[in-house]
């Protein structure tokens, strides 16, 4: 059996459409790793600019420990920076009460309650 000339040149279309499509996907990605990755770049040129070696230090302690919240005070530095309420370098201490503000802010109160259910077969007070 021949293959229809149509039908092969049809398939042939179609793949092509498919790998283009892949290769712009592929392509996409890339773009978005590559951007990503200069965002992280500047990120870290600006935290350079405003933090002294020991808050670098320890700002990069915590993110190995807690990422989220070193992100979120990372973002926090950049935009005081940005609108000009750091006076200089942002020092140890400086930032160790910054951190304790985060945690205030973002600190969970747990509570355990005790819910105790009193059963008819079970209570030994009745007997006596």
């Amino acid at each position: 059996m021949e293959e229809d000339p149509e039908l092969r040149e049809l398939r042939e279309k179609r793949m092509a459409e498919m790998q283009s499509q892949y290769g712009m996907n592929q392509g996409d990605a890339k773009k978005q790793e590559e951007a990503k990755r200069e965002a992280e770049m500047q990120r870290n040129a600006i935290l350079n600019q405003i933090l002294d070696q020991d808050a670098r230090s320890r700002l990069n302690t915590i993110a190995q420990v807690k990422p989220e919240k070193a992100k979120q005070v990372e973002s926090m530095l950049i935009q005081m920076a940005q609108m000009g309420q750091l006076g200089g370098r942002v020092d140890e201490s400086q930032l160790k009460s910054l951190l304790q503000k985060v945690s205030q802010a973002t600190q969970k109160t747990t509570t355990v309650k005790f819910d105790r259910r009193r059963c008819a077969v079970d209570d030994s007070d009745d007997e006596d």
